[in-house]
């Protein structure tokens, strides 16, 4: 085939495709060049940003010490009966808020009615026993030095029949037998026997009246013994009145009725625990790691951020740090000084009162999950 002067096999003229291709791939790249000064100071500024962003952020917060172990507490307070009995009375709900005196439950209080009208009965037996005891000492302290004198009496007579008895038997004896009788004579020896069994007899009687104190001193003893009595009868009295208002329980403090597990026509123990009584009081006790501990001391201003409530915000201030990690009050503490030893780093409970931001229509639970920042600048 005959070629043309330019070279064309059919007589067109040639294409120069491999020099504009080349020629494109050079300007993508010239393109190339002039974008990569562009990327690259996009880079730097973004880093730029972010460097300022971290260092502003940790400058504003440097300060700031905040934990996500920690929860609400507050006082709990435990109901339990003092005596035994069937509930009578229920006149509390769950979650029932209650007042200081409040009645809350009634046990049957017959039984301890009666026990307490027993007591007052044995009050008056004990007044009237002990007033007889204080009449007998006042008749004792006159019949005992009575009883001494008229002894004194009997006896002196005694003797002055003993006298005549004798005076009389010696009369008979030395008298001749023409001028008495044996009639006469055994009946002076039987006077005269007679006479020294009276004297006897008065002696006695005598030495029994002898000690009148004494005598006056046991009477008086009695007295003791019936206050004594007296008085274990008020205590009685004063045991059975207890019983007999411990019947009623009422509300020690202001709060909420919690894990109420009685009902009306159940029989109750004392000490049994009927439910608890929360009080309005709430603070949080933070857990922080030992090692946010350094700049922390009481006083310090808390936010606290509630879990439940995401837009309540409270604000407090940290009360006290407790003197010993969570680890030391456990049940079971670690033996650090035994086995293999692993650091681990330990939690400090931190009481944090809350000042401000609570809403009485919004009561916070205990055991519920809060957030506090501790500002410790």
């Amino acid at each position: 085939m005959a070629q043309n002067e330019d070279g064309g096999a059919d007589g067109h003229p040639p294409t120069n495709s491999q020099p504009q291709d080349d020629a494109n791939s050079g300007e993508a790249k010239a393109g190339a060049k002039k974008k990569n000064p562009l990327v690259r100071v996009i880079i730097i500024v973004l880093l730029v940003v972010v460097v300022v962003g971290w260092g502003t952020y940790w400058f504003l917060t440097r300060n700031n010490i905040d934990t996500d172990d920690a929860y609400t507490e507050g006082r709990k307070l435990a109901v339990a009966p003092h005596v035994n009995g069937y509930v009578t009375k229920l006149l509390v709900n769950d979650n029932q808020y209650v007042h200081a005196g409040q009645l809350l439950l009634k046990i049957d209080d017959r039984d301890y009615l009666a026990a307490l009208h027993q007591a007052e009965a044995q009050v008056e037996q004990a007044q009237a026993n002990l007033a007889g005891s204080r009449v007998r000492v006042e008749v004792a302290q006159a019949n005992f030095p009575g009883r001494f004198v008229a002894a004194q009496g009997s006896l002196a007579a005694a003797k002055a029949q003993l006298y005549k008895a004798e005076t009389d038997y010696r009369r008979q004896q030395i008298v001749s037998r023409q001028a008495t009788t044996q009639q006469n004579i055994d009946y002076a020896k039987a006077a005269l026997d007679q006479a020294r069994a009276q004297v006897l007899q008065a002696q006695g009687e005598l030495q029994q009246a002898k000690p009148v104190i004494p005598n006056v001193e046991n009477t008086k003893i009695a007295i003791n013994q019936e206050d004594a009595a007296l008085k274990a009868a008020d205590a009685a009295v004063v045991q059975a009145q207890l019983n007999y208002g411990w019947t009623e329980i009422r509300a020690p403090h202001d709060g909420w009725i919690s894990q109420r597990n009685v009902e009306q026509g159940n029989f109750v123990q004392a000490g049994q625990k009927l439910f608890s009584i929360v009080e309005p009081e709430v603070w949080v006790v933070a857990n922080y790691k030992e090692t946010q501990l350094t700049r922390m001391h009481p006083g310090q201003k808390v936010d606290i951020e509630v879990d439940a409530y995401p837009s309540l915000e409270l604000h407090g201030h940290v009360d006290s740090v407790q003197l010993g990690a969570g680890a030391a009050f456990s049940t079971f503490p670690p033996e650090n000084a035994t086995g293999n030893f692993v650091k681990i780093v330990q939690r400090v409970p931190v009481k944090i009162i809350i000042d401000s931001g609570l809403d009485p229509k919004v009561p916070l639970p205990l055991g519920i999950s809060v957030v506090p920042t501790v500002y410790v600048q």
